[in-house]
C-alpha cells in the first residue's frame, strides 16, 4: 500500500467534531498574527519561562525528576545536588535544543540529516549515550509506560526492526515534507500523523520521545503556529500523561493491520493543541490589557487587584472616577475576563480572575 493510501486509511474515520477544531484552531492562529503586538522584552520573558517549563515537562515524561525550579537553577549555572548526572545532562541536552529551535526554525530544513542532528544534540551531555548519538537504532527496542519515579511498569508496543528503520524513517520523512509542501490535507493532520508514526518506528535506542516534541515544536512553527515559544505544549503532554499514553497506544495497535486508524492519536494531539491554541490568545489579552485600556478603566483595573472584592461605589470612591464610567469599565473588564461578578442586584461585587 503506498504512503498516501496508507495516511488515507488512518484518517477516514475521523469524526466530525475533529475537523471542527482545525477550524478552531486556525481561528485562534489568526488571531495570534493579527493581535501579537508584544514587546520584545515580554516576548523574551515569556519564552525563557517556555523554555523552563517545557524542559522540566519533557523530561519528566520519560522519568527524570527535577522540578522546573530545579530546571531553573541548572541552567543559572546553580547546583542542584540531590539529582544523578543523568537526569541534569538530559535536561542540558534538552533546554539547549528547544531554545536553538525558538530562535532559528526559519533556518532549520525538516529532513533526515535534521531529526538525526536533533538526536545529537539532546543527547549531547549524555554518557550513557555516547555511542548511539545521532543514530538510528542497531539493536530492537520496546516502548514502556513509566510511573511518576521514572519506573517502567508496562511495556506498550513493540517497535520497527533495527534493520527496517532506516528505510521507513526515509519514507516518513520525504512523505511529510512532500505532503506539507502539496497542502492536500492540513497540515495539523500531517504532523499528527508524523509523530505517530515515528513513535511507532522508535527509531533511536533513546531519546524518541523527547525527539518527537521538540520536531512537534519545530513543525508548527513551520506551519505558522508562532505561538509555541510562549505557551509550552510538552507541559500539556505532562499534564495529560496517561491520555497521551493511551492514545498512542490506541492508535499505534493498528499500524500495518490493513485497518490503520489513528482517531485517538488525533483526539489526544488536537486537544491539546487546542487548548494551547487557547492558552495563547488568553495571554494575549492579558499582556495587552494595559494598552487596550483607557486611563481611567486602567485605574479601575489597578484597583481591583489590590482588593480581595469591590462595589461599584467602592471602585468609584477609591478610584475617583465617576460612575458611568465605572459601570462601562466593568462592562469591559468582564469582557476581557480580567474581571468576574459576584452576586446580584446591590450586593453585586467583582474581583479580578
Amino acid at each position: 500500500m503506498t504512503t498516501n493510501r496508507r495516511f488515507e486509511q488512518r484518517i477516514k474515520n475521523i469524526p466530525a467534531d475533529i475537523w471542527s477544531k482545525f477550524s478552531r484552531i486556525d481561528e485562534l492562529k489568526g488571531q495570534w498574527i493579527a493581535g501579537a503586538r508584544l514587546s520584545p522584552q515580554v516576548l523574551g520573558r515569556l519564552k525563557r519561562s517556555v523554555l523552563i517549563t517545557s524542559t522540566g515537562a519533557s523530561t519528566r515524561i520519560e522519568g527524570a525528576k527535577l522540578s522546573d525550579e530545579d530546571v531553573e537553577k541548572l541552567m543559572r549555572g546553580l547546583s542542584v545536588q540531590r539529582f544523578s548526572d543523568r537526569d541534569k545532562q538530559e535536561v542540558s541536552g534538552y533546554y539547549e535544543l528547544l531554545e536553538n529551535v525558538f530562535d532559528s526554525w526559519k533556518r532549520i530544513s525538516f529532513s533526515e540529516s535534521t531529526i538525526k542532528h536533533f538526536h545529537k544534540e539532546l543527547l549531547k551531555y549524555a554518557e550513557k549515550d555516547e555511542q548511539h548519538r545521532g543514530e538510528y537504532k542497531k539493536k530492537e527496542n520496546v516502548v514502556k509506560m513509566v510511573d511518576s519515579v521514572g519506573k517502567p511498569i508496562a511495556t506498550l508496543f513493540e517497535t520497527t526492526s533495527a534493520y527496517l528503520t532506516p528505510k521507513e524513517m526515509q519514507e516518513l520523512t520525504e512523505w511529510t515534507r512532500d505532503a506539507l509542501v502539496e497542502r492536500k490535507y492540513h497540515p495539523l493532520l500531517i504532523v499528527g500523523n508524523f509523530i505517530v508514526e515515528f513513535l511507532n518506528i522508535h527509531p533511536f535506542e533513546d531519546g524518541n520521545g523527547r525527539v518527537s516534541r521538540i520536531l512537534t515544536n519545530l513543525l508548527l512553527l513551520k506551519e505558522g503556529y508562532l505561538y509555541m515559544p510562549y505557551v509550552s505544549h510538552e507541559k500539556l503532554v505532562e499534564d495529560n500523561k496517561s491520555d497521551y499514553y493511551l492514545a498512542l497506544r490506541k492508535s499505534q495497535k493498528t499500524v500495518k493491520t490493513g485497518q490503520e486508524d489513528i482517531t485517538p492519536w488525533m483526539e489526544f494531539f488536537l486537544s491539546v493543541f487546542l487548548k494551547q491554541s487557547e492558552m495563547a490568545i488568553e495571554l494575549l489579552s492579558r499582556e495587552n490589557v494595559e494598552k487596550i485600556l483607557s486611563p481611567k478603566q486602567l485605574a479601575i483595573w489597578h484597583y481591583l487587584q489590590t482588593v480581595k472584592e469591590a462595589a461599584p461605589k467602592d471602585i468609584a470612591r477609591n478610584t475617583k472616577v465617576a460612575r458611568p464610567t465605572v459601570n462601562q469599565a466593568i462592562d469591559r473588564l468582564l469582557r476581557l475576563k480580567r474581571i468576574e461578578r459576584l452576586g446580584l442586584g446591590r450586593s453585586t461585587r467583582y474581583k479580578k480572575t
